[in-house]
């Protein structure tokens, strides 16, 4: 148990000084069913609607990607960007055999998005922020390209080595222009949903 609990605090050291992308080869990982983190939490706190754009950064292999995409038929769309395309293609492929036909795939960075200034009607990311090497500039991004009235939701889980602290996430959120209008969960696994400065 005590060797246990030594190495995750390794490896949290670890990936706090070298955040990267989640390893293909550990995908089976990202399968496992999150009790504190779950599909039903993120749709509740996204909220997301027919006809509506929203991107997702990191999909891994699609655990939250496939409900979200269903909730946006008919009319809208899901974009998914990821620094692997094994990843991207793997949740592609998940789509399809599930008949769900909505969304898009970009390879990029999150600290870079390739959209347009105010494209999206909403974001997501969960376990994704502190793997991104910039996550300020990951959070400018994305205060970029939501519309005015748009919303992001990050989502974190305590047993990830990169876990981001919800009290950081507010402070970095504040400083690109981003306000925490809800939170859900506890201090150790939450959703937090920020909407640009100045809207309702």
């Amino acid at each position: 148990m005590l060797a246990g609990v030594a190495a995750w605090l390794a490896l949290r050291a670890w990936a706090a000084r070298h955040p990267t992308a989640f390893p293909y080869f550990a995908r089976p990982i990202l399968n496992l069913p999150r009790p504190l983190a779950t599909r039903r939490g993120l749709l509740d706190i996204l909220a997301p609607a027919p006809d509506e754009r929203i991107l997702e950064v990191g999909p891994g292999t699609g655990y939250y990607t496939l409900p979200v995409a269903a909730a946006l038929q008919p009319g809208g769309t899901l974009e998914i960007l990821d620094v692997r395309q094994s990843f991207l293609d793997h949740t592609l492929e998940r789509a399809r055999r599930g008949a769900i036909a909505n969304i898009a795939a970009t390879l990029g960075d999150g600290d870079s998005l390739p959209y347009a200034d105010q494209s999206f009607d909403a974001a997501f990311l969960v376990g994704t922020l502190g793997e991104i090497p910039k996550p300020q500039a990951a959070l400018r991004e994305l205060r970029r390209v939501l519309k005015p009235a748009g919303r992001l939701v990050v989502g974190e889980i305590f047993v990830d080595p990169d876990f981001i602290r919800f009290g950081w996430l507010v402070r970095h959120a504040r400083a690109t222009g981003l306000r925490l209008e809800r939170r859900t969960g506890t201090p150790l696994s939450y959703f937090a949903r920020l909407r640009p400065e100045g809207e309702a």
